[in-house]
Parts: C-alpha cells; sequence; structure tokens
C-alpha cells in the first residue's frame, strides 16, 4: 500500500460516508416465530453463492430476500434465480436504506474482513440483525465497535461459526463441559489448504482487507482450541512466514501457535495457505477424541477412546447455523456465537501476528 490513504482506510471513509445518509431511522420489531427472516446477503462472493445461497432454500426460519453487492453484473443472474425484487438489491453504498425494507430482517455480511466492520456497523445502525462471516474484523477495537453498534440499536450481532453449530464439534464442546473423559489435559488442531490465490487482486493476498492464512483459516483452529478446553487462554505465542513471497509477500502464507490455559492445559494449532490441514484431536485425563476432518463444509467425523464414533451429519451446516440464529433472534435469546465470541479469537490472531504476547502470565 502507499503511505497516502489506503485501501482499507478508503473503504471505511466511503461506508461512513454512506450510513450518514440513511433516509429514517430503524425500526426494530420482534418478527413472528411463525414467519422466516428476511435475509439479505452482503457480498456475493464464492461462500455466498455456493454456500449460504443454497443453504438458505434449506431453512425452516429464514429465506434469501435481498442482497448487497459493488458488482452490478452479478444482479440479474442473483435475481433471477431466487426471484428478488429490485426493491431489495443494495449497492454498498445504498445499504442505509435498508432501513426503510420491512422484507429484509436480517444483514449476512460475507464481505472481506477488512471492511466487516464497515457494513455490519451500517446494517446495525439501520436497525437489522447481523450475521457476520469469520473472521469477525481486523482487530479488537473493529470487533468491539460492531458489538455496540448493535446493542445500541437493539439487534443482534452473530458471528458465522458454523462449526458450533455441527454436531460433532458440539459433542467435543459437551467434552470439555461434563468431562467424560476427565479434564482436558491437551489440544491439537489445524485447518488449512494445499492451493494458490493467483489473481492480485484477490482479498486473501491483501492485507488490508484482512488477507493471509491466519485470518481466512486460522480461527478455525483457534476457535476449536476455546471451546475444546471450554476456557479462555492466558496466553499465547505463535509465529508467522511466507514461502511464496510473490504471492503472499504481505500477508502470512502460514502460521504456528500455541495457546496456554489454565491449568497447564496446552493448545497447539497451525493454520496455512501452503499445506492440507484438517483435524482436532484433544486429550483428555482419561481418554480422547479425534475429529479429521473436523472443519471440511461436509464429511466431518471422528472416534473417541471408548470406541464411540462420531458420524458425518450431512451438508447442512450453513442451514443449521442460520436457522439458529434465526430461532434465536424470533425467541429473543442468545444465540450460539454472539460478537464476544469473535472478539475473542481476534485478539489471539492479533497476537499471533505480534509474535506472542504474555505480559504477567497474561495474554491480554
Amino acid at each position: 500500500m502507499s503511505d497516502g490513504t489506503s485501501r482499507r482506510t478508503f473503504l471505511k471513509q466511503a461506508g461512513t460516508v454512506a450510513a450518514a445518509s440513511t433516509v429514517g431511522g430503524p425500526s426494530v420489531l420482534l418478527p413472528s416465530r411463525n414467519e422466516p427472516l428476511g435475509v439479505a446477503l452482503c457480498g456475493l462472493g464464492s461462500y455466498a453463492t455456493g454456500q449460504l445461497a443454497p443453504g438458505l432454500q434449506r431453512t425452516e426460519h429464514c429465506e434469501l430476500r435481498g442482497i448487497v453487492t459493488g458488482s452490478p453484473e452479478k444482479i440479474p443472474k442473483w435475481q433471477r434465480q431466487y426471484d428478488i425484487p429490485d426493491a431489495n438489491v443494495y449497492s454498498y453504498e445504498t445499504l442505509p436504506e435498508i432501513a426503510n425494507n420491512d422484507a429484509l430482517d436480517v444483514v449476512y455480511i460475507v464481505t472481506p474482513p477488512g471492511v466487516h466492520a464497515r457494513d455490519a456497523i451500517t446494517a446495525a445502525e439501520a436497525g437489522k440483525h447481523v450475521w457476520c462471516e469469520k473472521p469477525m474484523a481486523m482487530d479488537a477495537e473493529e470487533c468491539r465497535a460492531m458489538i455496540d453498534a448493535a446493542d445500541t440499536n437493539g439487534v443482534q450481532l452473530t458471528v458465522g461459526y458454523r462449526l458450533q453449530h455441527e454436531p460433532n464439534n458440539r459433542a467435543v464442546m459437551r467434552y470439555a463441559e461434563g468431562e467424560p473423559y476427565g479434564a482436558v489435559q491437551r489440544v491439537e488442531t489445524g485447518a488449512g489448504y494445499d492451493g494458490a490465490h493467483p489473481d492480485p487482486d484477490d482479498w486473501r493476498r491483501d492485507a488490508e482487507l484482512g488477507g493471509g492464512a491466519l485470518y481466512d483459516m486460522g480461527v478455525y483452529p483457534i476457535n476449536a482450541a476455546r471451546y475444546a478446553v471450554g476456557r479462555e487462554p492466558i496466553a499465547v505465542m505463535g509465529r508467522t512466514w511466507s514461502e511464496r513471497e510473490e504471492m503472499y509477500g504481505e500477508v502470512p502464507e502460514f502460521a504456528e501457535f500455541t495457546l496456554e490455559f489454565p491449568d497447564g492445559v496446552v493448545a497447539e494449532g497451525e493454520t496455512s495457505f501452503g499445506k492440507s490441514t484438517n483435524y482436532l484431536d484433544v486429550t483428555y485425563a482419561d481418554g480422547g477424541c479425534r475429529l479429521r476432518p473436523f472443519q471440511s463444509y461436509s464429511g466431518v467425523q471422528g472416534t473417541t477412546s471408548d470406541g464411540t464414533r462420531l458420524t458425518p451429519s450431512g451438508r447442512d451446516q450453513q442451514a443449521r447455523q442460520m436457522d439458529n440464529d434465526a430461532r434465536a433472534i424470533k425467541h429473543g435469546t442468545a444465540p450460539i456465537a454472539p460478537g464476544a465470541e469473535g472478539l475473542a479469537d481476534i485478539r489471539v490472531v492479533n497476537a499471533i501476528m505480534e509474535g506472542g504476547h504474555r505480559p504477567d502470565g497474561r495474554l491480554w
């Protein structure tokens, strides 16, 4: 990036100007429990196209009714495929006007991480509930700003941690709480893929937009370590590096980290764009559990030390996640993965980027 206005700064400024143009004020009404929530996907990239939009066709409590995009050429296809009316189509600049649209209850943020805060805050200030894809934002300050915007405007903010809704990962969470195999002693986990991003404009190569393996894939093992232990880390050590400097010169291609939890529990994690990893192994005082794969869109499976088989639950992770989040809105209950959950992971990400942090035995 140049020494002048950075791409990230420009995008944030653009969002601020757009927010200032909102017509009317937000009006948040608790929707009927019998009616599905209207969802607008904000950002029409590969995940929205290949996973979320199809997932919304399989939900019971929400449905795809709107889109927000900076690519006008995508609009006709989405309108034809999902019967989206002109009134429910927005750009990032016109997103504040969604405040006046009672057909839309939720804005699902699927833009690059570097502009998550921009779009989430705009949606919350328009009085819409916010579902935000992981990673939640770039730093703790942005995460807190998103949480504050949701609280101030009386809307829910949840993070798209699909694995916290997936049955076998939820089993790992129950093992930490109920201790059927004894207390957790050690966690080993990794998520990454052996691939490349040859397009120089790909956000995964752009530090300002949240590129790099640690932001994109690293939150999976970080989040998994936290829910596998069931407690928060007190210290973190980590390192990041790149081997293909021509592609990942400004973002890390690889990352490794160690999280220390109370009572000497340790989690070792890894993530990368240059190595395929997909595992969650937990050692307990009286046994163990292994998920391999643990974060694929389908086929999550594993075993425990007593022979229990954790069988795959099918290709419904996104639908399950969105229905659960919709139920929380309808019933006015806490979501499974609120904004605080995303904030906790980003604090760890930031500490790893800094090479580890342990002042006075504490992480923060």
